[in-house]
């Protein structure tokens, strides 16, 4: 034994030792524990308690020797392994500390106090880092994390500081959240994180995964429930994500950005107004939740409160001023109530944010071929298809527009729409189902009618009547396929005529094709063509035997899904134009009908008879005013001194002042033209009392507004031509006999007004006897119409059954009078 130990053992004097350590007389202890390793150099225990009394004497630094002798003699004793850990931390070396923890962690000393030193360790490194954060210095903490990482590339929870200060600068790497989660598989935040990345990379899949992984480690998780609704919304699942929302709320009742969520996905599946409540229990919760505003905006202009709309999109627009979504209904809801000058800015305000924002370049062409800039109008479409070739609704209106326009011939025109089919229907060619409806020739037919307009819309007035007249029809079971989110009392009349109602307007193309095969639809009606609303890539998936084209669109479809379009010898005089349609004519003795207005006011007598000069009109739409149709009535109005012109349905400032420019460049005084906003039906047909006789547009003619103006007792002057476009007015007119008010050609049109501004008389009786001309004539009678459709509708199926080609064919006059009809 040493001379400097007591008369002791060595394990009597490291007893004696630890009762000096535990009774706080440090001193003893230490001489104790340094006098056994001089006797025992490599005895454990003395190493180990030294250590541990360095160390709770303030010198960490001078107990690591020990504590490190102590381990290496040990390594699977948790107290040394604790100590030397816990001293390699107070020392300031947290990253030496901390791999030493994971390594006894490894070997199986998980405890309550492994963990905690762990914890501590870990906390240790991520001061600096927290504090970088905490002041915004991403870049420094990035620099740091990534530092560290590069000597301790297993640090769990580095990986995930660096994660979660790239996402505070908007960035996302997958690879960092990879990592993370590789190493601490038990983290609910590091799995939820990854699926956010892998969400934003496209792949919703694996996103879910994680999100699901997540739940399980912690099923209270709000956020992760939320995220998972995203996802399902994202891969059309809207249904679902409802579910996932309403998880997250019953956790956290509070949580604004679910309730949005939850909004958009009830608006994705029909359900508005539900919709339109969460964005308002977000904003209760949030006032200042600039999306929600934006959301709620959006909803209020499906749900056709236009002047709301515009409001909330202010109130985004304040609280998130560089927001080019929210510019883009507002400017929706200006051009809606008439201010469409500022609509322009707002599309163009939002362009300037986001140059590459297609919807917007879309409705800035909108709004500008309302207001007749044809050219502009058309750039903005072309621009928008530039962005987003698969932007249908742009490809549309800008066949739409082209269809308005002088320049473009025929057979352009046919090529553009051949080019949407091209675009939208030649990838899905491939994928047509063979069809195996019964081929019954005499069995009850199933017919369906899809639309956006079965509302109060202008396709309405054509549609009813004859619907009304094919609602009791043994041989016809009627589907209609309602594609807009609002329904109005002229939807709930038009319902009442249909044996079954789908509304579509939440559902996918691909779904409703299938929802149609499902309902063993035997011919499909289109009532739409490339106008808004339309379900043409529906049409074009060929979920129907037999397809057909009808009332809304004046120009082929361009898609070979689409069979025949309805036709009569009145708007498609025979070789005319067959030969700019992909689809076949099915001619009948009429194809059109109209519902007057029932609060139509009366006929008045002829206003020129009191006032002694004559008083043209025009209420079509300003789209059609282009400067062919100006210069037009321009020649008229200098051809019969003394005469005015009303323009019905001009509302803005800048619209007003620009057509009245264009009338003085072409000779007509401002004095001589009146202008009239868009106002209330019972109001717009009561301006037609101040009106002789209408002037139509070119090469876009009237349809919906002759009526009207037929039934104010107004006759429409228009000029006919090779396109069918042109016809649409001309068609009105040769129906019910009025030939003589069809033009050839511009000479003809000023040669004829001229001549019926000096026959008032004649144009006075012609005016009051209209009414009843419109109510006796044989070929404007709804049952006429309704009588040949469904001859035609059966001669096609007839040849479907039969294996025949799709071929053009007449359906005679003669014909409606026999068969079960009578």
């Amino acid at each position: 034994m040493a001379a400097d130990l007591p008369p002791l053992s060595v394990a009597d004097a490291l007893r004696e030792a630890v009762a000096h350590h535990h009774a706080g007389r440090l001193p003893e202890a230490e001489r104790l524990y340094r006098a056994i390793l001089r006797v025992q150099p490599g005895h454990p225990d003395a190493h180990h308690n030294l250590g541990v009394l360095i160390s709770q004497t303030g010198r960490p630094a001078d107990a690591l020797p020990h504590l490190a002798s102590a381990l290496a003699s040990s390594p699977a004793c948790e107290p040394y392994a604790l100590s030397y850990a816990g001293a390699l931390l107070h020392a300031g070396r947290a990253e030496e500390a901390l791999l030493l923890i994971q390594t006894a962690m490894g070997r199986g000393l998980d405890s309550p106090n492994t963990r905690a030193l762990r914890q501590g360790a870990e906390t240790a490194i991520l001061a600096p880092l927290a504090a970088l954060f905490q002041a915004g210095r991403h870049p420094e903490l990035q620099a740091m994390a990534r530092a560290l990482l590069a000597r301790q590339p297993g640090f769990g929870f580095v990986w995930k500081a660096l994660g979660v200060s790239l996402l505070a600068e908007g960035k996302s790497d997958m690879a960092v959240w990879r990592k993370a989660a590789e190493l601490l598989p038990g983290d609910a935040e590091v799995h939820y994180n990854l699926g956010l990345a892998l969400h934003n990379s496209g792949q919703p899949e694996d996103a879910l995964a994680c999100w699901r992984r997540a739940l399980a480690i912690r099923p209270g998780f709000a956020e992760a429930h939320n995220a998972m609704g995203n996802a399902l919304q994202d891969m059309g699942q809207s249904a679902d994500a409802v579910a996932c929302y309403r998880r997250a709320l019953e956790i956290r009742p509070d949580f604004a950005e679910a309730h949005n969520n939850l909004g958009n996905a009830l608006h994705n599946i029909g359900r508005s107004a539900e919709a339109a409540g969460c964005y308002r229990r977000a904003l209760e919760i949030r006032p200042d939740f600039a999306e929600a505003h934006y959301n709620l905006g959006r909803i209020l202009m499906v749900l056709g409160r236009s002047g709301d709309a515009a409001a909330c999109c202010r109130r985004a627009l304040e609280l998130k001023r560089d927001f080019p979504e929210a510019l883009n209904i507002l400017g929706n809801a200006l051009q809606s109530i008439g201010q469409a000058t500022e609509a322009v800015a707002c599309y163009r305000r939002a362009l300037e944010i986001r140059p590459d924002f297609a919807g917007a370049h879309n409705n800035l062409g909108n709004t500008l071929q309302r207001l007749g800039q044809f050219t502009d109008a058309v750039a903005c479409y072309r621009r928008a298809l530039e962005i987003s070739p698969n932007h249908a609704e742009a490809h549309s209106n800008f066949l739409f527009c082209l269809s308005h326009g002088e320049e473009v011939d025929a057979p352009t025109l046919f090529a553009e729409h051949c080019r949407f089919a091209d675009r939208f229907e030649h990838p899905l060619r491939g994928q047509w189902p063979r069809h195996r409806n019964s081929r019954e020739p005499e069995r009850r037919l199933q017919v369906g009618i899809v639309s956006g307009d079965l509302r109060d819309h202008a396709v309405a007035y054509f549609i009813e009547p004859v619907l009304a007249h094919l609602a009791g029809r043994r041989g016809l079971a009627l589907h209609g396929y309602h594609n807009h989110r609002h329904e109005d009392d002229v939807t709930r009349r038009l319902r009442a005529h249909l044996r079954h109602w789908h509304p579509v307007a939440a559902w996918s193309d691909a779904a409703l094709a299938e929802k149609i095969r499902e309902d063993g639809i035997d011919i499909l009606i289109d009532l739409s063509g490339h106008t808004a609303n339309n379900r043409l890539l529906t049409f074009a998936r060929k979920p129907a035997p037999i397809q057909l084209t009808w009332i809304g669109y004046p120009n082929t479809t361009g898609l070979r899904a689409m069979d025949y379009v309805l036709m009569d010898p009145f708007n498609a005089p025979y070789g005319a134009y067959e030969h700019d349609y992909v689809e076949k004519f099915a001619r009948i003795p009429s194809s059109r009908t109209f519902l007057p207005f029932a609060s139509a006011p009366p006929v008045n007598e002829l206003p020129a008879l009191g006032s002694g000069s004559v008083t043209f009109g025009s209420f079509n739409s300003p789209g059609k005013l282009n400067q062919g149709t100006l210069l037009l009535w321009s020649r008229v109005l200098r051809a019969v001194p003394g005469s005015r012109l009303l323009l019905g349905n001009v509302g803005e400032g800048a619209l007003r002042e620009r057509l009245a420019e264009d009338f003085a460049r072409c000779g007509v005084s401002a004095e001589r033209v009146t202008f009239q906003p868009p106002m209330k039906m019972a109001d717009y047909l009561a301006l037609h009392h101040q009106v002789d006789f209408i002037l139509d547009t070119t090469p876009y003619t009237g349809g919906t507004t002759t009526n009207h103006a037929l039934w104010m007792g107004v006759p429409v002057l228009t000029i006919t031509g090779p396109s069918s476009t042109r016809c649409l007015c001309a068609g009105i007119l040769g129906r019910v006999g009025l030939t003589d008010w069809v033009a050839d050609d511009a000479d003809d049109f000023v040669r004829r007004a001229v001549e019926w501004a000096g026959r008032l008389e004649e144009l006075a009786g012609l005016r009051a006897g209209m009414r009843d001309r419109l109510l006796h004539s044989p070929l404007r009678q709804p049952q006429t119409v309704a009588k040949g459709l469904e001859i035609a509708l059966r001669t096609m199926w007839r040849r479907w059954c039969a294996g025949s080609p799709v071929e053009s064919f007449e359906i005679a006059l003669e014909e409606l009078s026999s068969g079960e009809w009578e």
